[in-house]
């Protein structure tokens, strides 16, 4: 399989020094407030890409099945010690570029803080496309390059790139700030139709979270995130979309497919998947199936 870059957290411990020990619970909070506005209430499957260490996982407890996705295998580990095993979730290591599953597998799903990291979004989101039924919901979240702060930066002359132009910026190695406009084109040609846009981290600079209290901040952020289908100024944008077009025909009840030939017959056995077509073995270890080619 060929693929784009792909930025890894293998061995990071992004969970701890960047939300649990960095000031970021009104991140956090008005995030999870954009979450449960734009996911439906529940259902039977929902595909988390980019899941990490699951800090957002707990939130979908509409659903009776979780399939957390992320490509780096330490951060599932993570999620696993925080989330338990079980029958609610399943911990997928894989490359969104490459995804494991079968057409119209699932009815919904999320993609936050992962976008940003996409040399290729238009793939990626493809890629997600290809994995939900018609008429799934899928929600978004991008870093937006067309927000107050760069705007600013921008007219005074403190930055080179123009947040009016489409293309993407990359402020760091595999980090990428996005239009608002370029990522409605993607998911249109990816086969979405854009439902609700929330504007999402109105008041994210640092002396405005020391001089105000947190309830007052996410209140005055709930609020502000109503604006997001009028403009896109903040420097998270949070959409939902649905799945439009004809799903690619799959056998019923499929749910994996192997992501080196294509093929949906996988047989489970005690050491993971095996493809009937190409035989590739696609391990299972501590929990944890592992799609990556070759796993890292």
């Amino acid at each position: 399989m060929t693929t784009p870059p792909v930025c890894s957290y293998e061995g990071s411990d992004y969970q701890r020094s960047f939300w649990d020990e960095a000031n970021r619970a009104y991140e956090d909070r008005v995030e999870a407030i954009a979450l449960r506005r734009l996911l439906p209430h529940g259902g039977a499957r929902l595909l988390e890409l980019g899941a990490g260490a699951g800090r957002n996982t707990l939130r979908y407890t509409g659903f009776e099945h979780v399939f957390l996705v992320d490509y780096s295998r330490t951060q599932l580990e993570q999620a696993r010690q925080r989330l338990g095993t079980g029958p609610h979730y399943t911990y997928v290591a894989a490359d969104i570029y490459h995804l494991p599953f079968a057409p119209a597998a699932f009815p919904a799903a999320t993609m936050v803080r992962t976008l940003h990291h996409m040399t290729d979004p238009l793939a990626a989101l493809r890629q997600t496309r290809h994995s939900l039924a018609r008429g799934g919901i899928f929600v978004l979240e991008f870093a937006n390059k067309r927000n107050l702060k760069s705007i600013a930066r921008w007219l005074l002359r403190r930055q080179p790139w123009s947040p009016f132009d489409r293309a993407p910026v990359e402020f760091a190695e595999l980090n990428f700030d996005f239009h608002p406009d370029a990522v409605a084109d993607w998911l249109r040609t990816a086969g979405f139709n854009i439902e609700r846009r929330l504007t999402v981290s109105h008041f994210r600079l640092p002396i405005i979270k020391r001089l105000l209290p947190l309830p007052l901040l996410v209140g005055m952020d709930s609020l502000a995130q109503w604006t997001g289908d009028l403009w896109q100024l903040t420097p998270s944008v949070f959409l939902r979309a649905g799945a439009k077009g004809a799903d690619e025909p799959a056998p019923p009840g499929a749910l994996w497919r192997c992501p080196a030939c294509g093929n949906l017959d996988l047989h489970s056995g005690a050491d993971g998947l095996t493809c009937a077509q190409c035989h590739r073995l696609w391990p299972c270890r501590d929990g944890i199936y592992d799609f990556r080619d070759p796993p890292a």
